[in-house]
């Protein structure tokens, strides 16, 4: 009976230790990037303009179906939807519809530059929780933080 707890202990102690050295490697500066597809990415700054939201709507969030190369999301206004072309670090978007609802002036705004910024897209990098959209011209377009849903 003693060798089964001491069994029972010993995999405890192994198992709690492993869970630390696991934070500790995190914590040590060690980082992980979220993937660029199938990760919900909630909109931070389109052109260094930070994203509004309103009461009762959907943040401005996109995210990358990987199975069907379509995107989905929305602008913080209308939800979206739409293809996309990916070939390693480059990231091209094809048409992008959406609904057609009225939203107040800021939140109108915002709609117009993430549409215009997704069109001008070409290349995107992910480091940690945060992906940054590029143009041809390398400058940043559109920030975005990954949010985990569960």
């Amino acid at each position: 009976m003693k060798q089964k707890y001491s069994l029972a202990a010993l995999l405890v102690g192994t198992l709690a230790l492993a869970g630390c050295a696991g934070r500790d490697a995190i914590s040590a500066g060690a980082t992980v990037n979220e993937p660029l597809e199938n990760t919900y990415w909630k909109v931070m700054t389109v052109d260094e303009r930070k994203a509004v939201a309103i009461e009762g709507a959907r943040e401005a969030h996109l995210v990358l179906h990987a199975e069907d190369a379509r995107l989905a999301g929305s602008t913080g206004c209308n939800r979206m939807m739409g293809e996309y072309e990916r070939d390693g670090d480059r990231l091209r978007f094809g048409r992008v519809a959406t609904t057609m609802m009225a939203c107040p002036g800021e939140v109108m705004g915002l709609e117009r530059e993430f549409l215009d910024a997704l069109g001008d897209v070409a290349s995107w990098r992910v480091e940690g929780e945060t992906l940054t959209l590029v143009d041809a011209e390398g400058e940043a377009r559109i920030r975005f933080e990954a949010v985990h849903l569960y």
